[in-house]
């Protein structure tokens, strides 16, 4: 390798670990070295999160197709029939490298390309973006893959803290901190949930893709930096209250979808309200107290600020704001229920504009055929009034011709 880059390389890595980033002032790496009986945080045990990751893609993968999919089939989960596009090499191109939905000049534009009326060049890009929408089936066995993997990690983290003293007491996230020794179980309940989450920016291109796609990679990636920086610099006790929060209302949202995807609208709404509730109780309420203000103001009474108390602030705000985005949502729909007295439908979801349009579509044609049909009745009618005695007038002889009277 050359030895300019060794030297950058070098440099980088020196200057990325400087302890004043990682620990808080008075602390340094040396006085987190490892021994026999105490084992601290060692930042290239992230690496084994990678691994893991992937290891969790193919039981993901299994699991679907093993036990979700019949699952689905079982439970009447049908995927709807959609018509497909007729291959058009100009219109693919136009949907390939411009855009998914032109506007109408665009659509006049193609029509006079393809010597196609407008209204077939729409119909044909409608039908084009529902066959990359995700099917019914697919969505249920994603919903039935996290909701297997929330109530595991859930009860997981109930488990592995439920005799830890900063669970009852916040305060004790931070009593010989940076100084806590990892356990073993720590340990392990961290590299299941980072590992999960890189397994999901691994899918990310293939799972279902909704309206708050941007806001979903923006949790992920703070989620996955929260979790690694907490790692590295020792703030695992307050990092693994963040995961038990966040699991609590995952467990009650995906169960909601599996109901929704069955038809089973009742119970879709019960489920849907009890979401709502843990959802902004405990992103609402228990996250910014046991955590936010934890994290800003009960360290400060064990250390001076520092590098890596402002960056786990900022990435702890950040998930916040995603909670209010999603909060505001919540809201919408929970009024709308009571208003209506019906649950509506993911508002995050787009896979129903295209079909709504087809049947719009086909209520017009219907119409148009029934004024036709309404008009041939209608003139038969008058035919068989006034023609009554042009009718009667006429003998049908034996061998099928008419004979005047």
């Amino acid at each position: 390798m050359n030895p300019d880059i060794t030297r950058m390389a070098r440099a980088l890595n020196e200057w990325l670990w400087q302890h004043e980033f990682w620990l808080p002032p008075g602390i340094t790496w040396e006085d987190m070295k490892e021994s026999e009986d105490i084992h601290y945080p060692q930042p290239r045990d992230l690496l084994l999160s990678i691994p893991f990751a992937l290891i969790l893609v193919v039981i993901r993968y299994v699991f679907e197709r093993a036990i979700a999919l019949p699952l689905g089939a079982k439970l009447g989960v049908r995927d709807k029939q959609r018509p497909n596009a007729q291959p058009n090499p100009i219109l693919e191109t136009f949907y390939s490298t411009h855009c998914k939905n032109p506007k109408e000049s665009e659509l006049i534009s193609l029509a006079k390309q393809c010597d196609l009326p407008v209204r077939k060049v729409e119909r044909w890009f409608r039908r084009r973006r529902n066959t990359d929408r995700p099917s019914l089936s697919k969505k249920f066995c994603e919903a039935c893959w996290r909701f297997t993997f929330y109530v595991i990690a859930f009860f997981t983290g109930l488990a592995v803290l439920y005799d830890k003293p900063w669970f009852w007491d916040h305060r004790e996230c931070w009593t010989g901190y940076p100084q806590q020794p990892l356990l073993p179980s720590l340990f392990w309940y961290y590299m299941l949930e980072l590992s999960f989450y890189w397994s999901l920016v691994f899918t990310l291109p293939c799972d279902v893709k909704r309206k708050d796609f941007k806001e979903q990679i923006v949790h992920h990636a703070a989620t996955i930096f929260l979790i690694s920086f907490s790692y590295c610099a020792n703030y695992i006790r307050i990092g693994t209250l963040v995961l038990v929060i966040h699991d609590a209302s995952d467990c009650f949202l995906e169960p909601t979808k599996i109901f929704n995807y069955m038809k089973w609208k009742k119970t879709c709404d019960r489920l849907f309200m009890i979401f709502a509730a843990v959802f902004l109780i405990s992103r609402l309420i228990i996250f910014p107290y046991t955590v936010l203000y934890n994290t800003y103001y009960y360290s400060m009474e064990i250390f001076q600020p520092f590098f890596g108390y402002y960056f786990v602030n900022a990435l702890l705000i950040t998930l916040q704001l995603l909670h209010i985005f999603w909060s505001c949502l919540i809201i919408h729909m929970v009024y709308k229920f009571i208003l209506q007295g019906t649950m509506e439908k993911d508002m995050r979801s787009d896979t129903e504009e295209s079909d709504k349009d087809e049947e719009k579509e086909k209520v017009v044609e219907k119409e148009k055929n029934g004024i036709t049909c309404f008009s041939n009745v209608t003139s038969s009618n008058y035919i068989q009034r006034n023609g009554s005695e042009t009718l009667t007038n006429r003998a049908h002889l034996t061998n099928g011709h008419v004979k005047e009277r």
